[in-house]
């Protein structure tokens, strides 16, 4: 399964090449024909029916009233959380799943309030009402749920190196004395703390800055989720690559605070009911899907 996996990759990063390739740059380094940062695709975002469900209680109730909701979420992803700088909007797979979850609030885009968090600091914007939910490549873990509760997962994404296309890194077994950058309180660079001890790492609080050092040659290898690498790999297809097989399986789930029952559930059936409709296939093919890979079956999603 892995190794079909990275096929997967290998040809989602030569789709977004030739994409590239054939769409202009702004001055930030982004593409024209997106604001997400990446290569433009016919299909477009969908649109949801803003309409709350029936039967809402505890927060789901309350956030529906007041028909504003505040979301935690990442603004430096390329077509999962990302955030355009010449108009401040945000796009992408992770944002599409925040709007369908806020729509069956009955709140639409106008109500809704997208707050970057890191990851280091994630669980304490939960805890302390900074925000009201999270959808940011927060992977479900154990640890993480004695902090927060979840309602997923909504994807399945797998640890991959980046590294500069002239590397002779090939995998996780290479990084004995290199450097490792991820994004500080991820679960990726934790695990190459654990598993990969002869490696030395290097953090920061966004994994932008992570590739930045990799092209500057501060690092020699970013380490995060083979879907966040792709996007970064297609910015910058004569300098970058990501190599070998994924190393870790990566649950993304929605974050809400630790122990809101009501939400999560209610979380939980928002993301059935649109994986059913089919917004979720459509939501992917608008962001992930411009790499060329099929829309994934959403996995079975429970709480906890």
């Amino acid at each position: 399964m892995k190794a079909r996996r990275t096929i997967r990759i290998c040809l989602a990063i030569a789709a977004f090449a030739l994409v590239a390739s054939a769409c202009g740059k702004d001055d930030d380094g982004n593409d024209d024909a997106s604001s997400s940062g990446s290569g433009g695709s016919s299909a477009a975002a969908p649109s949801y029916e803003t309409k709350a469900v029936s039967g809402l209680t505890g927060t789901p109730k309350s956030l529906a009233d007041a028909k504003k909701v505040t979301i935690g979420v990442k603004g430096d992803q390329p077509n999962l959380g990302f955030k355009n700088p010449k108009n401040n909007q945000f796009s992408g797979f992770d944002i599409e799943i925040a709007k369908m979850i806020a729509a069956d609030l009955g709140i639409d885009t106008s109500g809704i309030t997208f707050k970057e968090i890191p990851s280091k600091n994630r669980e304490t914007a939960l805890a302390n009402g900074e925000v009201d939910y999270y959808v940011g490549t927060y992977t479900i873990n154990d640890e993480r749920k004695q902090q927060v509760s979840f309602a997923g997962p909504y994807f399945v994404a797998g640890q991959d190196l980046l590294v500069k296309k002239d590397s002779d890194i090939k995998g996780p077994d290479d990084l004995s004395g290199k450097t490792v950058c991820s994004a500080t309180g991820s679960t990726p660079i934790q695990n190459i703390k654990d598993n990969y001890p002869d490696a030395k790492t290097t953090e920061f609080d966004v994994y932008s800055k992570c590739v930045q050092a990799l092209l500057d040659g501060q690092v020699d290898a970013v380490t995060t989720d083979d879907a966040i690498l792709v996007g970064y790999a297609a910015q910058y297809p004569d300098d970058l690559k990501v190599v070998g097989e994924t190393f870790s399986d990566e649950p993304y789930g929605v974050g809400v605070k630790h122990g809101d029952t009501a939400l999560s559930e209610f979380i939980a059936a928002a993301l059935k009911r649109h994986n059913e409709n089919g917004d979720y296939t459509k939501a992917y093919d608008a962001t992930l899907g411009k790499s060329g890979e099929t829309a994934p079956e959403m996995p079975e999603v429970t709480t906890g």
